[in-house]
């Protein structure tokens, strides 16, 4: 009897995976693919010197655009007139008006009384009046003496001709015998003398009549001087009413009232609040890039305003050189002295450049480094920097148009080449 293999046969139990291994295995492929996604990472973290959080930096991104180079200055309003009125003379003053009054062209605002200014005056005019007396007194006896001269020289010519006459009927008697030669000759010599005294009187007359233009000349130069005398006098005794050269405020009055002044001594400040300028200070070092005719950017209440440099001091005190900003247009309303405006001076334009915000990594790496931000990594990379601005900076070479950079001060990272942006 032929057996079957039954009793070969083993029953074999499938194993079947449990819940711990399924997690192991779950666990070990998470594992492989951090390890996977985190490589990257884990190796820029293993090559960093250093690391930082990215949220104490600040970035700035490089872009393309056009640069104005400017220094920014503090700037000071100052009244473009503001004339300071002296005394025209010595005497006593008496005000009419004090500090802050509003004033218009014109307007009297002191008068000085000066007796010594007025008797001078008063002196100026006597002369003046004797003068044109003199001078009419010198025109009536020219005329009288012309008169006299005319009458000579009338004389003369009726003498003249009675003479002719005499020749006449000498000659007629000689050539009828009853004449001597002598006589005809004597009757001749009279006629040539008559005629030579005639000739004499009419020069005289005529150099007498020149004589008396120059002097009535003279004398009247000497009036003409005269009178401007008497104008500058009267021009003076005017001014004691001592009157505002502009429409405006009373900065500042010198002097008391009933004050006894000298020539010359400062009575009032006026500032004319019409005409505004700005006064500013610039570091020395831009002495050869600033001249007049510069131009300014005036901030004022959120709002820029054209200027341009007017004139600039030839003196530096304390390193720094003064300069006047003129308005180019209408100055804003509201202004006052001695106000404090921001103001930009322009010295140059840079078109379509790679810029970057301004930030302490100019200063701390002196414009040769800057760290550049690359998938998480703080790369330091040479740079060259070109022209800067108060806000913005030029970078030449070593930067690319979108890149970001590190704006913040970096020296405490001690020129690492790598650092860790942590988040």
């Amino acid at each position: 009897m032929q057996q079957d293999g039954t009793s070969m046969d083993r029953v074999v139990r499938r194993r079947r995976l449990t819940t711990g291994r399924i997690s192991l295995i779950g666990i070990a492929g998470i594992l492989a693919a951090a390890g996977f996604f985190l490589y990257p990472s884990l190796n820029r973290w293993a090559s960093a010197e250093r690391s930082v959080e990215i949220g104490r930096l600040r970035l700035g991104q490089a872009v393309r655009g056009d640069l104005l180079r400017d220094v920014s200055v503090q700037g000071r309003i100052v009244a473009a007139d503001r004339p300071t009125l002296i005394s025209p003379a010595q005497g006593v003053v008496t005000l009419l008006v004090k500090p802050g009054d509003v004033v218009r062209k014109r307007d009297v605002m002191a008068r000085i009384e000066s007796p010594e200014v007025r008797n001078r005056l008063e002196q100026e005019r006597s002369v003046l009046s004797s003068m044109r007396s003199d001078l009419e007194r010198l025109k009536i006896s020219s005329e009288q003496k012309q008169l006299q001269n005319r009458q000579q020289v009338t004389l003369l010519e009726l003498k003249v001709q009675a003479s002719e006459k005499a020749m006449e009927r000498a000659r007629k008697l000689r050539e009828e015998g009853l004449a001597s030669s002598i006589d005809f000759e004597k009757a001749r010599d009279d006629l040539e003398i008559a005629r030579l005294e005639l000739a004499h009187a009419r020069e005289n007359i005529r150099l007498a009549k020149e004589n008396a233009g120059f002097e009535i000349r003279t004398r009247e130069l000497e009036l003409e001087r005269q009178e401007l005398v008497v104008e500058d006098v009267s021009r003076k005794v005017e001014e004691l009413a001592v009157l505002s050269p502009v429409d405006g405020l009373v900065a500042r009055v010198d002097v008391k009232d009933k004050d006894a002044v000298q020539a010359n001594q400062s009575l009032f400040s006026v500032v004319d609040l019409s005409k505004f300028e700005v006064e500013v200070l610039v570091p020395e070092n831009y002495t050869n890039e600033i001249a007049p005719g510069t131009p300014v950017a005036i901030l004022y209440e959120g709002r820029e305003y054209a200027g341009k440099v007017k004139s600039i001091s030839p003196e530096v005190e304390a390193s720094q050189f003064k300069g006047v900003v003129a308005f180019s247009d209408q100055p804003p309303s509201g202004l006052k002295q001695n106000q404090r405006v921001d103001t930009r001076l322009l010295l140059d334009s840079r078109r379509n450049v790679v810029k970057v915000p301004r930030g302490p990594f100019l200063e701390t790496l002196g414009g040769r480094q800057v760290y550049v931000v690359e998938e998480g990594m703080a790369r330091l990379r040479a740079i060259t920097a070109g022209a800067v601005s108060v806000t913005e900076v030029e970078i030449s070479s070593g930067l690319a148009e979108g890149e970001k950079i590190v704006l913040s001060d970096m020296t405490r990272y001690d020129g690492a080449k790598l650092i860790l942006l942590r988040k």
